[in-house]
Parts: structure tokens; sequence; C-alpha cells
């Protein structure tokens, strides 16, 4: 019996072959009837006996291309018609709002093709075709067709032509396809703009093994890149970058040439090899050959594979491991732009290998970690971004501009949420210019205009400002804890009551003091401050978080009284006496020292007093070299601390007593590593007894991790095995990142399901 069948097919389903997939299934089946794309996805009519019906709507979803995701397949039947072809029509407009597919690394098809001499595309390094290559940086408007990317301007061959249109073929429809005769093309040149003689990519390659800095262009913007083993070079890039210590991003050819300089597990491996090929934190190796400038002072590599074809060319035979670093100056976006790369890096880059394929979105690297076998963002951004991330329930749409590090927008539609990519630092112009670009762009593709604007309560963040002054929306603000649970708790698909710690270094408190470490209860709707840990004055403000020295002498000032500035610690015997009688009158009388309750000053404070780092030259710094040297630290009882309630019946976590004894401990001649190690063990016992105390009274058994510290594995596992075997159910991130990344999402759900009228 012939039957038509009208389906509507929603998700990641537009530049990833789906349309030629589709086409590939009615022929295999013998249905006849059409395939477009619309502004919603793909919608299709079908027609046939069926059984083939049947077996077409499951072979849809059992067999779709690697990189589409399916979030909705209906279908009802309607007439039958005369015909018995099946054709793909030209796209249309209406029905809905679309999704956009990630930019994804090479296919093995394509990376056989490149490596191929008796290829047409032999080492053509912009080879891609509907299963692979870019996609959300090139895209321009939907739906998703050619004369809607940054590939209008090249017109196809002949044999290009053919292959577009041809079903048969894996390049059928595949909107960025080209060849050496009618697509992108490279050119190198020096600093000053002048062409290099020869062929780019030979030349490039050359001058990467003289020890020169070259700025690449990639997918979503420039890298710069020197060959990972001459230490010079690696030295002279810090140099010009200004970048002293902070480590640098390795890519490497292939997994092989990784484990030779790091120790990846299973799941970092799977990670690294993904498509969407993230940077990964991997622990490095002791005997490996790259630069010990890499990564200063630090136990992991953060290391990924090649991403384009360009890339697998630069590497493959030629170098281990290439630094590909952002292509950007300290506390700006990357540069994507020709014209922008050549004034912002000029002065880093001795040559710049580009070509002429227009980036239409800027997209930096996404950086992750594995944490409990499974992976944690510490930066989201190209080969998942603006990927849908599904809500427990439907609310208004929102546009949340995030807080002030780490910036992402959040875009919400129905029962899903757009995290964009990570902007960066919002504190100049350049950085705030990037998030309006980001939104236009991430609006008009994804046809989504908010009813909302939610932003942090800080009113001096650049992101709040702008949303206030500059969106002529209704605005919400969101304390800056509150969206981290609600972050937490809308990628886990929760609803009603948790309990949140909520662990960071910075937020902007409804008391006018600085939270950073809380112990919270509450919803999407409302919360309250059940807990934190103790607050301590911040000298000076943010030069404390420049020095962490700074948060040292606070915490012994709690713990010691005036006698503090008398202990035989290296840092407090380098003050001069004016200096500590000023430290003394700052924290005493709170002179440009705010009260703070801040989680990641209280581990700059540790990492202070235990000599590891008393001034930072990136932000975490201190943090992350105390978690170092803690992974390598011996097993001992945990410190001591109390909990209390204060005049509000709010309990709070006090480590004044953990300070004593790490000082006793420390200047008795105890390692550093031992210290740091009984500490992390110390916060976490803290953190569980309190979440204890806290249950009796609510009775909540639920408990959400987040923050930026929550980055530090060594802690977040301890907090979360001492939970778990305290018979609570412990949520963490795994969508987006705990730190501030992730925080426009919380601020979305918040948002969306407040009274505020649009």
């Amino acid at each position: 019996m012939t039957k038509r069948l009208r389906c509507n097919i929603r998700g990641i389903v537009q530049g990833v072959g789906f349309r030629p997939f589709i086409h590939r299934l009615a022929r295999r089946f013998k249905l006849s009837g059409w395939v477009r794309n619309d502004s919603g996805g793909v919608i299709l009519e079908v027609q046939g006996e069926d059984g083939a019906l049947h077996l077409f709507i499951t072979a849809i979803r059992g067999e779709a291309p690697p990189l589409a995701v399916i979030t909705g397949l209906t279908h009802e039947e309607i007439p039958p018609c005369n015909g018995d072809e099946f054709r793909i029509l030209t796209s249309k407009g209406g029905g809905g709002a679309p999704e956009i597919s990630p930019d994804w690394d090479v296919c093995p098809d394509c990376l056989r093709e490149l490596f191929d001499p008796a290829d047409r595309r032999y080492r053509y390094p912009f080879i891609t075709c509907t299963n692979c290559g870019p996609r959300y940086s090139i895209i321009t408007g939907t739906p998703y067709d050619r004369h809607l990317t940054t590939m209008a301007p090249y017109i196809m061959c002949p044999t290009c032509q053919g292959e577009y249109d041809d079903p048969a073929n894996r390049r059928f429809h595949a909107q960025p396809n080209g060849c050496t005769l009618c697509g992108p093309t490279l050119t190198l040149t020096d600093a000053s703009g002048e062409q290099v003689a020869g062929d780019p990519l030979a030349q490039a390659i050359r001058l990467l093994a003289a020890g020169k800095i070259l700025a690449v262009k990639g997918t979503g913007g420039y890298h710069l890149a020197v060959d990972a083993a001459n230490d010079d070079a690696v030295r002279e890039l810090r140099k010009r970058k200004r970048r002293d210590e902070k480590p640098f991003a390795l890519m490497a050819p292939e997994l092989t040439e990784i484990r030779k300089f790091a120790l990846p597990d299973i799941m970092e491996e799977r990670l690294i090899s993904s498509p969407e090929r993230p940077i990964v934190l991997v622990r490095r190796r002791n005997d490996h050959n790259l630069s010990p400038a890499v990564a200063p002072a630090n136990g992991y590599f953060g290391v990924m594979l090649p991403g384009t074809p360009l890339q697998h060319l630069l590497l493959r035979g030629n170098f281990p491991a290439l630094v590909m670093t952002s292509g950007n100056l300290s506390d700006e976006p990357i540069a994507f732009r020709d014209e922008e790369a050549r004034q912002v890096l000029s002065a880093t880059a001795d040559f710049f290998l580009a070509h002429d394929r227009s980036i239409q979105t800027r997209l930096d690297d996404s950086v992750i970690r594995v944490f409990q076998g499974n992976p944690l963002f510490l930066r989201r951004a190209r080969g998942y971004a603006p990927r849908a991330l599904p809500l427990p329930a439907g609310v208004r749409s929102v546009l949340a501009v995030g807080g002030e590090l780490k910036g992402s927008i959040c875009l919400t539609r129905g029962n899903q949420a757009f995290l964009s990519q990570h902007i960066g630092d919002l504190k100049n112009p350049e950085t705030l210019a990037s998030l309006e670009q980001t939104t236009e762009q991430l609006k008009r593709i994804l046809e989504i205009e908010p009813e909302l604007v939610a932003h942090d309560l800080h009113p001096d963040y650049l992101p709040t400002r702008w949303a206030r002054e500059s969106t002529g929306l209704p605005t919400v603000g969101v304390q800056h804890h509150h969206a981290h649970l609600a972050s937490c708790m809308a990628e886990n698909g929760l609803e009603g009551e948790v309990m949140g710690i909520i662990f960071d270094g910075t937020g902007f408190g409804p008391d006018g003091t600085i939270w950073g470490g809380e112990f919270l209860v509450g919803g999407y709707e409302r919360f309250r401050r059940a807990g934190h840990i103790r607050q301590v004055p911040l000298p000076g403000g943010d030069a404390a978080v420049r020095e962490p020295y700074r948060m040292a002498l606070s915490w012994l000032r709690a713990t010691f009284g005036p006698a503090a500035f008398h202990l035989p610690l290296p840092f407090i015997e380098a003050l001069s006496p004016e200096e500590k009688k000023l430290f003394d009158r700052m924290i005493c009388r709170g002179i440009n020292s705010p009260l703070t309750s801040s989680c990641g000053r209280l581990f700059d404070g540790v990492a202070a007093l235990l000599g590891v780092r008393t001034a930072v030259s990136y932000e975490g710094q201190a943090a992350i070299e105390l978690e170092g040297i803690a992974e390598g630290g011996n097993k001992r009882p945990p410190l001591s601390f109390q909990i209390a309630r204060d005049a509000n019946d709010t309990l709070v976590l006090d480590f004044t007593p953990a300070f004593r004894e790490l000082t006793e401990a420390f200047l008795a001649g105890d390692t550093p590593a031992d210290l740091a190690r009984a500490f992390h063990d110390t916060v976490a016992h803290g953190a569980a007894e309190l979440c204890g105390a806290i249950r009796q009274d609510t009775g909540l058994r639920r408990v959400i991790l987040s923050g930026g510290v929550f980055q530090n594995k060594l802690l977040a596992e301890g907090v979360h095995d001492l939970l778990s075997a305290q018979d609570f159910n412990v949520f963490t991130h795994r969508l987006v990142p705990p730190n501030d990344g992730g925080l426009a999402l919380g601020q979305a759900l918040i948002a969306g399901r407040s009274n505020i009228c649009a």
C-alpha cells in the first residue's frame, strides 16, 4: 500500500550532510518525494510502500551523519502525489528556528585524500566534505546554504560542481566544497605584509623549523605557533607576548607523539581524538623533550590534535609538537580578521600564514580536563558552540550576558539554551565589542529575539552596564552564586530545591561583601545563604588577587592577632616595618579591605604561606600551583577547622585553626607538598561537615558543586567522595564550565522563571 509522509526533523541537521543522507536513504528504499532545509531544520515528504517507509524512518535515527544531532522527528500522513523521483529542493525560510553545527575536524575520508598523492586534493589545505570542516565559523545567515557562508565568493569549478550535484558523492551539497582551482588559497607574508617567495606551506614549515614565530590562521582565529622543542623560540614567544608563566597549548600530529611527552588516560585520549578537537589537560611526562618554558611550574600540558587540514599539513612528519597559543594581546579576544590580526600581532609574529576565506565568527579553542572519568569544561568554544543544551522545562526567550571573567552569553528558546563560545575577560572595550558581535550573530542565525536580559548584580561589570544601557529590554539582575547554582541544576535537569557548594574567587554579595565560599539552599526562583567560609579582609581589594601574600597576611592576622607580623615567614620578613604597620591598619580598620568569604582567596593565602606563590602573573596561578604540589604530597590527617552559627543563624566554616597548624608545621620543617595535600583534604572535610549540618536543618540530600574553584581536581574529587560516602546525591558540571563561563546559563534560567514582564 502506497503512503506519503511529511516529516519535520529538528536539531543539528543543517551543514552536516543531512539532505544528501536523506536522498541516499530514499533511493535505497525506492521512495519518491523531496527534502529541503527550512529555518527550523529539515522538512521532507516521502512516498512509497508502507514497509519501506517504516524502514526509512527507523534509518533516519539509526544511521544519521556523524555530525548530526536529532532533537525532534515528527511525521504525519498526507495524500499521495504523482512522481517517482526524490529531489533536494531549494531551502526555504519559515517553520521555526534552526540549530547550527559547530566546526569539526577533518574526517577520516578527507584526511586519507589529503595525504594521497593520487588524489586531486592532495595536500589541499581546505579539503572538506559534508562530514567535516567549518560550519559555525563561516555561517552568515540561515538557512545554511553556500550563499549564506563566507564561501559565497568562490565559484566551484566544473569538477567540484559535479561532486556538489551528485547525490552519490560525499560532497553532495557540501557548502564549503572547493579545490586548488576554485577554493581558498594560502598566503605567507612577513610582519610588514611582504609576500614570501615560494610555496607558502613549505616555507612556513621551514621558518618554524628555524625557530621563527608564525601567526597561523585557523578555523575561528589566529594562533601563534613555534616549534615546542625549540627552547629559544618558546622563550622568545613568551617575551614578545608578555606572558611570563601561563602555560602554552600544544598541538601534536597524532596520539603517538603526545604519548612521548604526556601521559593521557583512556578518556583523555578519547577527548583529544574527538572531532571537536579540544585542548585537554594531561599530566606531563618527566622525561619529555619539549622546552621547559612551555608550561613552567605546572604538572600538566594542554594538548590537542590538528583540527584543520592546514594544521595536519604543518605538523605531520615535521614536528613532534607546536606551541599553538591564541593569537591575541593580553586580556583581548583572539584575532580573527586578517587586517586586525596584522595590527595586533605584527610585533609578536615574524610571519603570517593566512588564507583568503573569511572567518565570520571568532572562536577560541575549547579546554577540558577529566574529572571522575568524565569531561569537565574549563572553556567551552570551538567544536561545541553553539550546540543546544536541553533545559528541564521551557522558559521565555532570554539573553544572559554572564559576568566579567570568562565571558559567554546565553540565549534561550523554549526548552533549549544556546551557550556561546568563550569570549574572554570582559574588562575592556575590545572584549565588550566581541560580546556585542557574538550576541547579534547568534540572535540572527538562531532567529531568537529575547524578551529579557539577565546580568550579574555587580554594577561595575561591563556586561552589566551594557545590558542596562544598550539593549533597550527589561533587565533582571541575578546574584553571582545563585547563577552558578542554577547553571549546574539546569545541565543536570534538576527541579525543586537543592543544596549548593559554590566556591570561586569573587562574586558580589547582596550584603555588600565579596562572596566566594558559599553554601546555598534554593532553586531557580529563590535562594538563601545557609553557610559560608569565614569572612576576612581583602587587603588592597584587587591588589590581593595579584599578590596572594596579602591574603596570607589577612588570614594570619585573623589567626594570630598582631603577632602575625612577627612570624619568621619569608614573605613577612621581606616587609619593612612601615609596610607591616600599614597592612595591620588596613586589615583591622577595613581600609580598602572589603570583607570576603572567597574560597579562591583562601587557596591563594595558603599558597603564599607555604612559599608556593606570593605574586601571580595569570588568574588562578597560585591555586593551580598549590594543587600541583599537593598531588605529590603524602596523605595525612586533615587539619582543624570550626563550624559555628552567627547572629543570623548562618553556618560559618572557620579555617583559622588550620592556618595555625599549617604555620606551625611549616616552620617546623614539614614539606609544602604534604601540607598542601592536608589543606585540600581539610577544605573537603569542612565542606562535607557543613553540608551535613544543612541537611539536619533542611532534609535536603541533593548537592551541586559549582564555581571556578571546582576546576581543582583534587578538591572536587575530595568533596565529591566525602559527600557520596555520606549518602548525598552529588551533581557536577559536564556540559558547561563550573567557572564563570557557565554563569550565563544560570542567569538565563533564573530570569526566564522570574515574574519580570517584558
